[in-house]
């Protein structure tokens, strides 16, 4: 019963957002190539009952044979004849002051690609999907052209994907939402409702009129006013470069190169949201600023650069921009085998200087290298701070070695075991020793304890969370010294399993001459390896906490040269206030 109740009220479709249209019915029809809509016979149609403007396209793209038939008859002797027939269907439709279009079967390949909101779905993926069930992403990195594609059918963290880095734009974001008030929403009783954002937004959306608008509206309501979720506001902080005196500077330098021979100097990308057509194309057809083309069996980037070069000065980058490239799955691609249509310039990618700034062209869009390092360093620190604390550390006292607070806290708290100096051998050399942690909780969460009056003492610290992870993750010896060592040094109290490898790390500084550990208060330096050591360890699945450790008073406690050190434990009413 549910499953028809979710079928007869929603259905799941892709829709754009598109740029530069008037609400009106005029300018829908008017943003639209009617050639190509001749060329295939569509009918145009004015759905009445959305009581807004808006134009349905219907058509049918047909072919006499499949394009697989006369290859197989050669390959099997046997002749067989199967038709193709393809359809299409856009809806757009304007709603307040937007314009949106759906399509049906090919019906996306009727939408102009450059009047497409390149970010919509992913501004309304950044809002609402829940950051820790991300099920897939895209992304790009500026200057390798390189996509990355991540897919976790069942949901992960967004650190587990590695898309968190101030070089690379993420393109496209898959994964449960947050509760909402769509209509699918309402009809799930209990079924958690999914999305993919890139360019479009593909989601299930109401199917009677006044459902449909009304999904769209509260859409638009949550690209406008709802902020980013705090683990997902770092894909906000790579946005293509708008300033119109840059621009034309970059298009110019590049139009100028276009010039000479670029080859050496241009790399080729696949266009992020066609990554899928590209796995399935086997024919290119790539015409610029000509009536013919060229049919290869890969884009031809030789070819590409020679027809920008044949251009006049001035508009060998419209050349690109307005050529395009055809992906198809047949060398004889007609309408029904034709996967794509892209611009030319959207499989470049280069780079330019503008004195000291380095930009990237990719996609047809100007980036600022480097333009969201400084933020995204901030917003990383900022995340490691948590406004309660998991744990709560007492004061460090002045003149109180580290080993005796550790000793302190471990004594003070039922189940926690001190390892500071317990060390287990480097796998890489025996002799060396490796320290994990000076804290270990029973839950297994491994603390790293510090007082540092600059950055060195905490670049140890990243350092030593950072190996503590990888020997425990990837060294079996690591992982057995050591859970021997803390079953023999508790007594048997604080079994580790065997496999055992850390899901978190708590970074407790206390920093001199400060007041107080917050992430502004972080030496400048620090605040860089802090946020570098919290991504790496989140990749590994292992997430950070910082605390800090307040100040104390003069300790009464005897200096280390009258104890072994590690080896007397001394009460905690002797070693300063305890908070």
């Amino acid at each position: 019963m549910e499953a028809t109740l979710l079928t007869s009220h929603t259905a799941v479709r892709t829709v754009y957002r598109l740029s530069g249209v008037a609400p009106t019915e005029e300018a829908i029809l008017s943003a639209l190539d009617l050639a190509l809509l001749d060329g295939l016979g569509a009918e145009l149609h004015a759905p009445e009952v959305l009581n807004t403007p808006a134009v349905y396209i219907t058509c049918g793209m047909e072919r006499a044979e499949a394009p697989w038939c006369g290859s197989m008859s050669r390959t099997t002797g046997i002749t067989v004849s199967e038709s193709v027939r393809r359809t299409a269907a856009l809806l757009l439709l304007a709603v307040d002051d937007a314009v949106y279009a759906i399509g049906c079967d090919q019906g996306y390949r009727l939408i102009p690609e450059h009047l497409k909101d390149k970010r919509f779905g992913l501004s309304f993926a950044i809002r609402q999907m829940d950051p820790n069930m991300i099920r897939g992403a895209v992304s790009r990195s500026l200057g390798r052209a390189r996509t990355d594609i991540s897919l976790v059918p069942g949901g992960a963290p967004v650190p587990l994907l590695g898309i968190r880095d101030h070089s690379r734009i993420v393109r496209s974001l898959g994964g449960y939402l947050d509760d909402l008030p769509l209509t699918r929403s309402r009809y799930k009783r209990g079924r958690a409702v999914s999305a993919q954002g890139g360019c479009g937004l593909r989601i299930a959306l109401g199917v009677e009129p006044d459902a449909l608008i009304s999904d769209l509206r509260t859409i638009a309501r949550i690209c406008r006013e709802d902020i980013p979720h705090q683990e997902l506001e770092f894909v906000d902080h790579i946005v293509p470069v708008t300033d119109t005196m840059t621009l034309d500077e970059l298009d110019q330098g590049f139009d100028e190169r276009l010039g000479g021979r670029a080859e050496a100097l241009v790399s080729v990308s696949v266009p992020s949201e066609h990554h899928v057509a590209y796995g399935d194309a086997t024919t290119y057809r790539t015409q610029i600023n000509s009536p013919g083309a060229l049919v290869s069996g890969d884009f031809d980037l030789g070819y590409t650069l020679t027809r920008a070069r044949l251009a006049p000065p001035g508009r060998r980058l419209k050349a690109l921009r307005d050529g395009t490239v055809t992906l198809a799955r047949d060398r004889r691609a007609g309408v029904t085998d034709t996967l794509a249509v892209t611009s030319a310039l959207s499989w470049l990618e280069t780079s330019m200087s503008l004195g000291p700034k380095r930009f990237f062209l990719m996609e047809g869009e100007w980036y600022e290298a480097g333009a969201a390092y400084v933020e995204e360093c901030r917003a990383t620190v900022r995340a490691l701070f948590s406004p309660t604390p998991s744990v709560s550390l007492p004061s460090w006292s002045d003149g109180e070695t580290e080993n005796t607070y550790n000793n302190r806290v471990a004594d003070d708290r039922p189940g926690w075991l001190c390892l500071d100096t317990k060390n287990v051998p480097n796998p890489l050399r025996p002799r060396d020793q490796v320290e994990i942690c000076d804290l270990l909780t029973p839950d297994g969460t491994l603390i790293l304890v510090k007082r540092a009056g600059g950055s060195g003492p905490l670049s140890h610290l990243f350092s030593q969370a950072r190996v503590a992870v990888e020997l425990l993750q990837e060294s079996p010896q690591v992982r057995a010294d050591f859970t021997a060592k803390v079953g023999r040094l508790s007594g048997g109290a604080l079994v580790l399993p065997e496999d055992y490898t850390p899901r978190r790390i708590v970074l407790a500084m206390q920093l001199k001459n400060r007041d107080g550990l917050t992430p502004e208060s972080v030496f400048g330096f620090s605040q860089i390896t802090m946020a570098q050591t919290a991504k790496a360890l989140a990749a590994r699945g292992v997430t950070v906490e910082v605390v800090d450790i307040p100040e104390g008073g003069a300790s009464p406690c005897p200096p280390p040269s009258s104890r072994a050190a590690g080896d007397v434990r001394v009460p905690a009413q002797f070693c300063g206030p305890v908070s």
